[in-house]
């Protein structure tokens, strides 16, 4: 990635939906070229195009950090639990917690059914910790380019 490349993520990660008729210019290149530049990003998988949508906009009201134990492999229990539509990501660690998921739901109680009759009940899960939300402070999406 050159410094054209980063200015072009930059304007993508400002407005999205930016024309390239806008974006080359914006960042010294014709629309054709900039077309072209954005289009190997996509193709070397270093960025990709997405709608980043809003839980709280879209009535889940509630999200909270889940720090598992697993008493086996925790890639086992990050699968069964990618498959719930609850589950914005696991990352897989080490400490304290073997994985920690992060989940969205409509109310509190949402929350507290999807911990005990989902989580609790998975092969390999030994132990639960939730944290909720109060806000989301900062969020960013600018790795990599300055």
């Amino acid at each position: 990635m050159d410094d054209i490349d980063r200015a072009i993520l930059l304007e993508l990660q400002t407005d999205g939906r930016i024309p390239y008729a806008e974006l080359g210019p914006k960042v010294g290149l014709s629309p054709s070229a900039a077309r072209h530049r954005l289009q190997r990003l996509i193709d070397s998988k270093v960025v990709q195009v997405v709608g980043v949508t809003d839980p709280m906009a879209m009535g889940r009201q509630t999200m909270a950090m889940l720090g598992l134990r697993a008493d086996g492999d925790p890639r086992a229990v990050a699968d069964e639990l990618s498959h719930h539509d609850e589950v914005v990501y696991t990352v897989l660690t080490s400490g304290t917690f073997d994985l920690f998921v992060e989940v969205v739901c409509r109310r509190p109680h949402d929350l507290l059914d999807f911990v005990n009759d989902v989580v609790r009940p998975i092969d390999g899960v030994a132990a639960v910790e939730s944290f909720p939300y109060f806000g989301i402070h900062t969020h960013r999406f600018l790795w990599g380019i300055g």
